[in-house]
């Protein structure tokens, strides 16, 4: 294994924004007068599209109820998300020595860039991440290969360098379906039973432990 370059998934990966999510959700779903969820249904979701949340949570596929769920969520989202997540204790020093051993480092995720991108600015972090593929930004979200395959091509570097590093088998998946290393961090709901089922260089139970095994220059 020789990797220069680092892409996480962020929710569950980088960061934790259960309880703005289980808001958002269930804010979405009283406006449209449907049953709210508790925060272990809403939990197992996060990591889906917005889209693939309604759905698995209500049954409802109807294009313009799922488009009314997504303005309500979003709605609540742009208020309360950035202030309600935080980055798992680890997150900020891995970035920082990815950055300093000169590795490039992205974000491939299902949620929209700019809250990304405003979550590592709320903890002045910003420009430890090179880059970042944000829902909008793929036509077919994860577990299509398409974020991961726009952030190797935004690099210009070989697939066998690259790792993607994720809690979900929807993660593992991605990382499959693009030809790449996946690492399994098991910090969001995914079990590591379950990871045992996917391709993966190493599960583990933090960030810290993934980077020790799989970078040149130790911790």
């Amino acid at each position: 294994m020789s990797y220069n370059t680092y892409i996480f998934d962020f929710d569950y990966t980088l960061a934790d924004a259960t309880m703005g999510i289980v808001e958002c959700v269930n804010f979405a779903l009283n406006q449209m007068g449907l049953e709210q969820k508790n925060c272990e249904e809403i939990r197992k979701t996060v990591g889906m599209t917005l889209r693939d949340i309604f759905f698995t949570l209500t049954g409802i596929s109807d294009k313009q109820q799922t488009e009314v769920f997504f303005s309500h969520f979003m709605f609540m989202a742009d208020r309360i998300i950035t202030e309600n997540t935080v980055l798992y204790p680890d997150a900020i020093d891995i970035l920082t020595h990815l950055k300093k051993c000169d590795y490039k480092t992205a974000v491939v995720t299902t949620k929209v860039r700019y809250r990304v991108e405003e979550i590592l600015s709320k903890f002045n972090i910003k420009d430890l991440v090179d880059y970042i593929v944000g829902y909008e930004d793929v036509k077919s979200p994860k577990p299509s290969p398409e974020g991961l395959q726009k952030a190797i091509t935004h690099f210009g570097c070989d697939k066998e360098t690259v790792l993607f590093i994720g809690d979900s088998l929807i993660d593992a998946n991605a990382a499959n379906n693009a030809g790449i290393d996946f690492a399994a961090v098991l910090t969001g709901t995914t079990t590591e039973e379950d990871f045992l089922a996917l391709p993966n260089i190493i599960i583990a139970d933090s960030l810290t432990k993934i980077i020790k095994f799989t970078a040149k220059e130790s911790m």
